[in-house]
């Protein structure tokens, strides 16, 4: 690509790193972080060809723009996500809003490949839509979805009358069957119950291995009555220990069943009340697996024992002493990104039908998909819960919304990852670990973390270090993935002035 040219006299437009994006075997898009796209035909050997310039124009000079995404549509055409600073808002005095006053456009370009000429001069790029605001997307990826006609567009039947709003809300969302938490000896849960529930129609049987919950109530209610036969406990209990109250005035509408139970392995930590082993398909969403309810004082008190480890990683001081860790709290809850997910239409821009914009719930990301294995890949984010690393995978069947679904955890990896100040970039290799990359800005280079999932019950967790760099060439810019001859994962690092290839992760 021509080396970008500024005049001194223009003003300064602040420049983005060149990117690229393969959208075929052979052609890949490329940006040069000032406002030109090249389409660019990749040969075995020489220079590879230009036979496609965009440019992005706004306001008579170009913009430079940043490479999200891009998506090979059809055989003839693909589609590119980018985005761009727009001019800064200016805030009234009086106003309320205290966001940022820089503004940010996000751009679909569609390339149509039929238009392509070697020869040909750049040309204004082909918007397909246009959103704006007050920050650039952390990850995008497109979702093939599929909903039957009738939630695409209702047809009214017989007597129905679509102007009807109440039909068409979305279904209420149970509450947990239960809440539940546990100290170094005890396990305690609370299933909400109907005031009417008599104590005569409560049957609660324990066992070393199983839980049995039988509630014989046969009036209407608006929440489902939990039914547990056999259940298997995540692990073993004292039965003659363990005893059961219920307490009908907890509330004016529900009373509260409380199981109290002893563990027989005191000072083993459960990870969840039930075992998912005997579950007829572990990878799906068990209605039953409800995440325990931490008070803060003893979340505190994981937090405090943990200490004296994560002093020694951050400062390499000795990891004997106490009392390192002021504002140790401040720095777990600040790990990660806060996000929200947004879903555009890909067709114009537009809000889907089915997604409401009120129920967007920010969440802290910890980690996306590295990049180049997503499409071959069920789409997974990680997400911060206390201390854990929750994994949610994408499940778009033909006959339901969208969904997220617990699929893995990595405990207590956002606490690692605290400690890691100069983390660049964290992403997932689904099933196989998170990876996190520091920037190594330093002249001693940078390290690559991984951490590996561990089995249900495990009380460790593989983690390894890599040296990527020596401090050589630079700092990390960017991370891939790629295939190799016989399929293996590859990373691919690229710093300022080296390639780095990674294999065996």
């Amino acid at each position: 690509m021509p080396q970008p040219v500024q005049s001194e006299n223009a003003a300064t437009i602040h420049r983005e790193y060149p990117c690229a994006v393969f959208v075929g075997p052979t052609l890949v898009v490329a940006s040069d972080g000032d406002g030109s796209l090249y389409v660019l035909s990749v040969r075995n050997e020489g220079l590879s060809v230009a036979v496609g310039i965009y440019v992005l124009a706004a306001d008579g000079q170009t913009t430079p723009f940043k490479i999200h995404y891009a998506n090979r549509t059809s055989p003839t055409s693909a589609v590119v996500v980018v985005s761009s600073k727009s001019k800064p808002l200016v805030a009234s005095p009086d106003s309320k809003d205290h966001r940022s006053s820089n503004l940010f456009d996000i751009r679909a370009i569609r390339i149509s490949f039929l238009s392509f000429s070697p020869d040909a001069a750049p040309r204004d790029m082909d918007i397909v839509w246009h959103r704006r605001g007050y920050d650039v997307p952390i990850f995008a990826t497109k979702v093939h979805i599929f909903l039957p006609s009738d939630e695409i567009a209702p047809i009214p039947r017989t007597d129905e009358n679509l102007d009807d709003a109440d039909k068409y809300e979305s279904p209420v969302k149970y509450p947990p069957p239960y809440s539940w938490t546990q100290t170094s000896d005890s396990i305690t849960v609370a299933i909400p119950l109907p005031s009417a529930t008599t104590k005569d129609i409560i049957r609660v049987a324990f066992s070393p291995k199983t839980l049995t919950v039988h509630i014989d109530y046969r009036a209407s209610t608006s929440i489902p009555i939990p039914r547990y036969s056999a259940k298997e406990l995540w692990d073993t209990i004292s039965p003659s220990s363990c005893f059961w109250t219920w307490d009908k005035e907890a509330e004016r509408v529900y009373g509260v069943l409380t199981l109290h139970m002893e563990k027989q392995h005191e000072g083993t930590r459960w990870m969840q009340l039930f075992s998912d082993e005997n579950h007829p398909n572990p990878a799906a969403e068990n209605p039953d697996d409800v995440p325990e309810t931490l008070d803060p004082s003893e979340l505190y008190q994981i937090r405090e024992s943990l200490e004296k480890y994560t002093s020694a990683l951050a400062d390499g001081t000795d990891a004997s002493r106490l009392g390192l860790g002021a504002g140790d709290d401040e720095v777990d809850a600040s790990v990660g990104r806060e996000v929200v997910v947004t879903w555009v239409a890909a067709s114009d821009g537009s809000t889907p039908s089915w997604f409401n914009p009120k129920e967007q719930i920010p969440i802290q990301l910890l980690a996306t998909v590295l990049p180049g294995i997503g499409e071959q890949n069920e789409l997974s984010l990680v997400a911060k819960n206390n201390l854990d690393g929750l994994v949610f995978g994408l499940s778009t069947s033909n006959d339901e919304m969208p969904s997220w679904v617990h699929s893995s955890t990595y405990p207590a990896v956002a606490f690692v990852l605290a400690s890691k100040r100069d983390t660049r970039f964290t992403y997932l290799v689904p099933s196989k670990a998170i990876l996190a990359f520091e920037s190594g800005r330093t002249n001693r280079g940078g390290n690559l973390y991984v951490y590996r999932p561990s089995a249900r019950k495990d009380k460790w967790a593989k983690q390894s270090i890599l040296k990527v760099d020596d401090g050589e060439g630079g700092s990390l810019i960017g991370v891939g993935a790629v295939s190799g001859k016989n399929g293996e994962l590859v990373v691919v690092c690229l710093l300022e002035g080296e390639l780095v290839t990674i294999k065996g992760i």
